[in-house]
């Protein structure tokens, strides 16, 4: 008899497995994809979908078709607590979903910690489909004034935003006052020659860089630094902080300091071995990795090959994290900075080379169709 598996999420740890549920549906087993909403977007691109480099149909993967042209079922919805006993997974409307073997991959999130009062005009980063939203903000604010606009958060998600949303208001020939804010130095993980680079490309493009300087919260038309000064914005974009949902937590399983699922190198949990997760959501025991997309990426086949292995048995593959990896930014004036260690180099080659292997990747994946879907509207 056929097992039951569920996907909870489809992130970028999940896409292998996804396109080819079909494995698993002709072996008899019930499959089961959970989604909060029918398509996800990309990470990698989403500063490019935000500026128009990109349309939204050409960074998202469409959930459901994928699920259900390969016979497995799409459910709406959020999973809300585990029962690992009884291996039952909750939705946020109350629904009970079974599992015989279930992985996660449900991403992370930018917290609403720092905000003191409603979230009118905020845009976190994260989830991406926000940047659908936060386009649309941009392109109102900017129509007969000269509004002003706060990134938060220093990181490359930080570089990103702040990059592609001064190129969004020139490819509209309207004026906004950027400021991207940051608590350490600008990038602070890389070197100083990817640091030297970004900051120059920024600033030559007017958007001033604020560095060294805590944020201490979010007000009303306000951000409040920590040497008490505070910066108006008409719109702010909070990249700073991402934090992995907390339902492991909450459901009582082993989890890392900041509640991500705690998994072996077979990626499973350390109590657990029939639930599995990937990307943003997990944490490996004994190492600490970055939140990047590339280890999500690498997660893929591993997690394909494990799930089939806990539905039938078979041997299972390790997940060994390489010890670098390459990142590049796009800057949002069609260059980048390629980062790899203490190598270093910007222009537009390198954005060439991310747009290259950006739009491989979405190839791999995307049903299709796809990108013939002209409903470039915000969901969720």
């Amino acid at each position: 008899m056929g097992k039951d598996l569920v996907f909870a999420g489809a992130g970028h740890a999940h896409l292998t497995a996804l396109v080819n549920l079909a494995d698993y549906v002709q072996r008899g087993h019930r499959v089961t994809v959970i989604g909060p909403i029918e398509r996800h977007y990309y990470s990698g691109m989403g500063p490019g979908m935000l500026s128009g480099i990109y349309a939204p149909r050409e960074i998202r993967f469409d959930i459901r078709r994928l699920a259900e042209d390969r016979g497995a079922r799409f459910v709406q919805g959020r999973v809300t607590r585990v029962d690992p006993a009884n291996r039952v997974l909750t939705l946020d409307d109350g629904a009970e979903i079974p599992y015989d073997v279930v992985s996660f991959n449900i991403g992370s999130f930018v917290p609403a910690d720092l905000v003191d009062g409603p979230m009118r005009n905020v845009f976190p980063v994260k989830p991406i489909v926000n940047l659908l939203k936060a386009r649309q903000a941009i392109i109102d604010a900017i129509e007969g004034t000269t509004p002003r606009l706060v990134v938060l958060g220093g990181g490359p998600a930080g570089v990103e935003l702040a990059g592609n949303i001064r190129r969004l208001v020139n490819e509209a020939k309207r004026q906004a006052r950027i400021t991207l804010v940051t608590g350490r130095r600008l990038l602070p993980s890389f070197v100083e020659k990817a640091r030297s680079l970004a900051i120059a490309s920024l600033r030559r493009r007017d958007v001033e860089v604020i560095e060294g300087v805590r944020i201490e919260r979010i007000g009303d038309g306000h951000v409040v630094l920590s040497d008490g000064k505070a910066i108006p914005y008409d719109l702010v974009f909070p990249a700073v902080g991402v934090r992995p949902y907390q339902i492991f937590r909450e459901s009582g399983l082993p989890t890392a300091e900041d509640g991500s699922l705690l998994v072996t190198q077979y990626l499973h949990s350390v109590e657990h071995p029939t639930m599995f997760g990937g990307g943003d959501c997990i944490s490996l025991e004994g190492q600490k990795l970055d939140r990047v997309g590339v280890y999500a990426v690498r997660q893929n086949p591993i997690l394909q090959q494990n799930l089939m292995a806990a539905l039938e048995g078979g041997e299972m593959a390790a997940f060994i994290p390489q010890k670098t990896y390459m990142l590049i930014l796009n800057l949002g004036d069609g260059t980048g900075i390629f980062v790899r260690n203490s190598w270093v180099w910007a222009g537009r080659l390198a954005f060439k080379l991310k747009d290259y292997i950006d739009r491989s990747f979405m190839k791999r994946f995307q049903v299709s169709g796809e990108q013939e879907d002209t409903t470039d509207y915000p969901e969720g």
